[in-house]
């Protein structure tokens, strides 16, 4: 790719293609991607079509699988990423004056109904003389939008320098299990320190974050089509079954079949197939 064409690839992907007033899309089809930190005037409404993002800003990470999307305020600096192919739409929508549309990062419940008026409003953006069609698709997708208060999709970052740094230590080796007297002997405090300390800055305790952090591991790694059993040994389970009881508990769903399609209307139970 020229430096002419990776200069308009950088100003599609920070602006968009515009739809309709205050309205511009994004479309991105890639094999890996890594982008750099940066923000944008408007809102933006970030959904995984296949595979999975991963999100950064200063206050945590989040995760984006298929049936999840992210709803990110207007000028908040963040990174984008994937571990394998990936496409993925973007909504950009100028929300001054629109006090109803939340002010911080949440998770967006992609139904079947939203999933297809994103996928339509990304195709009119070829159709200029649409207009009456986009101003319908928009008026029913902000409709359809629901925010929901807590997932377990994102992991909320310490500010506290040495906590920070020690939690980015126990992200690169999942596997390896520390105990929090261990980690208290590391930061040099006691033990009802760190759990005060830890509680918050992430609003956690330290090993529900730990576990946090390994099931967003584990999403990368089964997008990547890992097996069952190399997850679960990288993310430090003891066993598979141990591993997706974790999952089910956490995602409503076996880690085997949590890719194969976004809206199963009712999944069988294949845990016993998981341990195997």
């Amino acid at each position: 790719m020229d430096q002419l064409s990776s200069q308009k690839d950088q100003t599609y992907l920070q602006h968009g293609a515009n739809v309709a007033e205050g309205i511009a899309v994004i479309a991105h089809d890639q094999h890996r991607f890594s982008g750099p930190r940066h923000s944008h005037r408007q809102a933006q409404l970030l959904y995984a079509v296949d595979g999975v993002i991963s999100l950064t800003t200063d206050s945590g990470t989040w995760v984006v699988p298929p049936s999840r999307a992210v709803w990110l305020p207007p000028n908040l600096e963040h990174a984008t990423a994937s571990h394998t192919n990936v496409q993925f739409r973007s909504l950009l929508i100028d929300v001054e004056g629109n006090a109803a549309l939340p002010n911080e990062c949440m998770v967006v419940e992609v139904t079947p109904l939203l999933r297809e008026l994103i996928l339509r409003l990304v195709s009119l953006a070829e159709k200029p003389d649409r207009r009456d069609m986009v101003q319908a698709v928009i008026r029913l997708l902000l409709l359809e939008l629901t925010f929901l208060p807590a997932q377990p999709l994102n992991l909320p970052l310490p500010r506290h320098q040495a906590l920070a740094a020690f939690c980015e230590m126990m992200r690169s080796d999942l596997a390896r299990t520390i105990s929090i007297e261990e980690a208290a002997v590391a930061l040099h405090m006691s033990r009802a320190t760190l759990m005060r300390l830890f509680q918050r800055e992430t609003g956690l305790s330290f090993g529900r974050w730990r576990q946090q952090a390994r099931m967003l591991k584990a999403l990368t790694l089964l997008a990547e089509g890992r097996s069952i059993l190399d997850v679960a040994l990288e993310c430090g389970y003891d066993s598979p079954s141990a591993f997706s009881a974790m999952f089910r508990r956490s995602l409503g769903r076996s880690p085997r079949n949590y890719f194969q399609s976004a809206f199963p209307a009712e999944e069988e139970n294949m845990d016993m197939l998981d341990g195997q």
